[in-house]
Parts: structure tokens; C-alpha cells; sequence
């Protein structure tokens, strides 16, 4: 009968000492990264790069910025913004503040945006601005608008990462 008792209340401890979110979605999230025209050069602050359409896996709770560059169109740097998700609420309603501590605390509660981080480049010289797409390739707004609505809060996100992000425009 002991036995019952040890296993439930193990069983309970887990539950309470683990975050939803960090069981359910985990640490990092696959961020996809596609470009109008393909073929574009894919550069994380870590050094990893890519050339579109390709895949990294990204830690949930970490800002980014990513720099695109494709031969004859200008370069672009896209932020990429850790938001708080749902899981956070769900966390303190079931499992009081112990699980969301936890997720808060990885990362696991938030999700990484835009994703997919998906630009359509304009040739170099052009009076366009290059626009981030959706999924189906829907504008959603320009890049310059999307940086400066999130790019406060990332430049904060990075720097306390210990990642300065880049002031050479891309280039």
C-alpha cells in the first residue's frame, strides 16, 4: 500500500516539478527560412548557414537576428522574436506557478516569430522593399516595419544572450 502512495506521489512531484510546455514542444523549434528567388544565403548569428529553402533547429526563449544574401539583390537581416505562448497560462491553472517557472526558464513556453521566416529579395537598386511572406507566400509586411515593431525587444533579447547583433546592415 506504501508503494501505491510512493508511486502517486512520485508520479505527482513530476508532473509539478516539469513545465507542460517543456514535455509537450521541448526547448527548440524547427524555424523554416525560404526566399523569393531561392537560393538565398542563410546566416544565424551562431555561424550556421544555409541556402534556401533549408531548416535550423532554434532554441525557443533565444532572439535572433538572420542575414539573407543572394548575388544581385540587397542583403537583408530579419529578426526572429521569442513570444510568450498559451502553455504559460495552462501551467499556472494546472500545475501552479512551480511549471511555469520551469518553461519560463528554458524557453519552453514561447514560440519563435515569423515563422517560417520567408522574404521575398528585391534587386539590388530597386525602389522595392523586400516584404516577409507567410507560409502561402502572402505578404505580411515589409521587413523594415516588422524589425522596427519587434527590434527593441530583440536587440534586449540578444544582448542578454551575450550575442551582439550585426550593425553592418548584412553587408
Amino acid at each position: 500500500m506504501k508503494s501505491k502512495y510512493a508511486v502517486g506521489a512520485l508520479l505527482f512531484a513530476s508532473v509539478q516539478l516539469s513545465g507542460c510546455a517543456t514535455i509537450i514542444n521541448g526547448t527548440s523549434q524547427d524555424v523554416d527560412f525560404n526566399s523569393d528567388p531561392a537560393g538565398a544565403i542563410i546566416e544565424l548569428q551562431s555561424g550556421q548557414n544555409c541556402v534556401t529553402p533549408c531548416t535550423f533547429s532554434m532554441r525557443r526563449g533565444d532572439d535572433a537576428e538572420v542575414h539573407i544574401n543572394k548575388p544581385g539583390f540587397a542583403p537583408v537581416s530579419v529578426y526572429i522574436q521569442s513570444r510568450l505562448g498559451g502553455s504559460t497560462f495552462g501551467n499556472i491553472i494546472l500545475g501552479g506557478g512551480i511549471g511555469a517557472v520551469v518553461d519560463g526558464s528554458n524557453g519552453a513556453s514561447n514560440h519563435l516569430y515569423p515563422n517560417p521566416v520567408y522574404v521575398r529579395l528585391v534587386p539590388v537598386g530597386s525602389s522595392e522593399e523586400p516584404v516577409l511572406l507567410d507560409k502561402d507566400g502572402v505578404v505580411i509586411a515589409t521587413v523594415a516595419a516588422h524589425n522596427a515593431e519587434v527590434g527593441e525587444d530583440v536587440r534586449e533579447g540578444i544582448a542578454g544572450q551575450g550575442n551582439a547583433p550585426r550593425t553592418d546592415g548584412g553587408n
